[in-house]
C-alpha cells in the first residue's frame, strides 16, 4: 500500500487505536489473530454478505462498498439503514459491551463522510452496535469528528509516505492488541530508554 492508494476506513480505526498496530498492518502487511479479533470476524459474519432487506419501511443494506474520492478513502458499511425520510445511518458491528471507543466513532464518521459523498446527502449520525450486549450506542457525526477522520487519513499518508513505523505504546492498549508479540513494545521502550540514558553520558546537555 502507498501513499497514493485509497486509504482503507479499517486504517483509520487502527490508527486512532494505535499508530504503530495501524503501520504493522497497513505499511508491513502483518497481522495475527487473537481472541478480540476472533470474536470481532464473529460478529461481522452477520453483515459480511452484501444484500438488503426491507424492515418497517426501513430499507438496511449489508456490505454497502464505500468510496470518497475526496477524501481518497474506500471500505465498506457493516449496514446501513435508508428511512423512508431520507434519513441515512450506518451501523457499524463490534464485539464487546457497550462502551465510547474514539477509535470506534471516526471509523464510523468516516463512513458517514463516503455516504456523503456517495449520496450527496447529510448524514448526521450513526450507530455502533455493540454484539455482546445487543445494544446500539447513537454517534453524532460532528463537525470535531469529521475533522479528525482528515487528520487520521492524513497522519496515515505521512507514515506511507516516509515509511517509517511509529513508535509503540506500550501502554494498556497492548494487552488487547493481537499483534504484540511481533511488537514487542516493552523491549522496544526499554531500548529506547537505554539510548536516551547513554546519549546523556555522553551529552550531559541532553
Amino acid at each position: 500500500m502507498s501513499e497514493t492508494d485509497p486509504i482503507p476506513l479499517s486504517a483509520l480505526q487502527h490508527w486512532a487505536y494505535c499508530p504503530r498496530q495501524c503501520g504493522l498492518i497497513h505499511l508491513e502487511q502483518t497481522f495475527a489473530d487473537n481472541i478480540h479479533t476472533a470474536r470481532g470476524q464473529a460478529v461481522h459474519h452477520l453483515v459480511d454478505t452484501p444484500g438488503y432487506e426491507i424492515k418497517s419501511g426501513v430499507r438496511v443494506e449489508r456490505a454497502l462498498p464505500l468510496w470518497s474520492d475526496r477524501l481518497n478513502l474506500i471500505g465498506k458499511a457493516d449496514l446501513v439503514e435508508f428511512h423512508p425520510d431520507g434519513t441515512v445511518f450506518p451501523v457499524e458491528f463490534k464485539h464487546g459491551a457497550k462502551r465510547q471507543k474514539q477509535h470506534d466513532d471516526i471509523q464510523l464518521a468516516a463512513q458517514a463522510m463516503c455516504l456523503e459523498d456517495i449520496l450527496g446527502r447529510a448524514v448526521t449520525h450513526g450507530a455502533i452496535f455493540h454484539a455482546s450486549s445487543h445494544r446500539r450506542r447513537e454517534v453524532a457525526i460532528t463537525p470535531a469528528l469529521r475533522e479528525q477522520v482528515i487528520e487520521t487519513a492524513s497522519a496515515i499518508r505521512a507514515m506511507l509516505a516516509t515509511g517509517k513505523l511509529p513508535p509503540p505504546v506500550n501502554d494498556a492498549r497492548c494487552n488487547e492488541c493481537s499483534l504484540k508479540e511481533i511488537c514487542q513494545p516493552e523491549a522496544i521502550a526499554g531500548r529506547d530508554r537505554q539510548h536516551t540514558q547513554i546519549r546523556q553520558l555522553f551529552n550531559p546537555e541532553d
